[in-house]
């Protein structure tokens, strides 16, 4: 059991702006770092909408899309199932047919290749493709060479935050680009975005997506294991939220995930299935550069015997149950 063998190795184992949508401004060049909410610039309207492809309409990209409408963009959209969306159109080829700037929220390298190869028949030197998968350093590369080849520019854009962020347009995205292509980039981001971080190499942005996605797993794991120890201790877990509240090791995790933990409230947010991908991806990467990583180790063990109990659709931190249901 995963349990066992973690005890074994010690300790180890994912502006809003008003009005219509702007026209392509002109900004000051991104610098690695991040820009918020609060330095969102005042953009200039322009009197014909901006069309904009989203590909993928699962949790985040059906959100983006809604947010995009919101914000008075014309929208095209296509998902590999059909979905009874405004503008859904019959192929990726069709939409990069009626939009220039293209928005992919795919699940995994293989789907973001598939896509681009679907699509790319139909891209030009006026389109711009933003891929927002969380997908290996090295597909990113591949893709860019991919779009390159037809002219076309790419954005190195990743994510994160989950439904309810995109629900309320306060994504944070991971960015590495041309500075023209960010520069265009950024008003169309404005609509689902609560920051951006900036990256100067291509790639960077997916490596660093991989890396945070590795914290988040570890932090959910150690607070199932600590609401463990005090559940069956007699603690009353709230107690625990508490102490937790006021601590040096709470976060945005905790106070997040700690409640539907306790809960048992396992409504996908992130799915265990993309998890678990981007779990692999991360102990590819530390393959690639020669390190082991015990405790990312353990969890993807952890994340796989949960993935084979069919838990794949739920919420990721339903990896909890392995845990908190020892013995009975």
């Amino acid at each position: 059991m995963w349990f066992g063998q973690a005890m074994t190795m010690g300790v180890t184992f994912e502006d809003e702006y008003e009005g219509s949508p702007p026209q392509s401004i002109s900004l000051p060049a991104p610098q690695r770092g991040l820009e918020t909410n609060a330095d969102r610039r005042k953009l200039p309207v322009m009197s014909t909408p901006i069309r904009v492809g989203v590909i993928g309409l699962g949790i985040i990209g059906s959100r983006v899309a809604k947010n995009l409408r919101k914000k008075g963009f014309d929208v095209y959209v296509w998902n590999r199932t059909p979905k009874p969306e405004p503008n859904f159109v019959s192929s990726p080829a069709e939409l990069a047919n009626a939009c220039q700037i293209i928005q992919i929220f795919v699940s995994n390298d293989a789907a973001v290749l598939e896509t681009l190869a679907a699509v790319r028949t139909a891209l030009t030197p006026d389109h711009l493709v933003l891929i927002h998968s969380t997908i290996s350093p090295e597909t990113v590369l591949k893709a860019k060479d991919a779009v390159a080849s037809t002219g076309a520019h790419l954005i190195d854009a990743p994510f994160t935050g989950s439904k309810g962020a995109a629900e309320n347009g306060q994504i944070v995205y991971y960015l590495a680009g041309d500075k023209a292509d960010l520069d265009r980039a950024e008003p169309v981001l404005a609509a689902s975005r609560k920051a951006l971080v900036y990256f100067r190499r291509f790639g960077d942005a997916s490596l660093v997506k991989i890396a945070t996605n590795m914290v988040t797993a570890a932090i959910v794991q150690a607070l199932a294991e600590a609401l463990t120890v005090t559940e069956r201790a007699g603690i009353d877990p709230q107690e625990l939220v508490a102490a937790i509240e006021n601590n040096a090791c709470r976060s945005g995790v905790s106070d997040f995930k700690l409640k539907t933990l306790i809960a048992r409230d396992f409504e996908p947010n992130f799915s265990l299935l993309n998890m678990l991908k981007d779990s692999y991806l991360g102990l590819d990467l530390a393959k690639r550069l020669g390190v082991q990583l015990p405790l990312a180790e353990t969890i993807n063990q952890v994340l796989t015997e949960a993935d084979s109990k069919g838990w794949s659709q739920q919420d990721f931190s339903v990896a909890s149950n392995l845990v908190r249901d020892q013995g009975r």
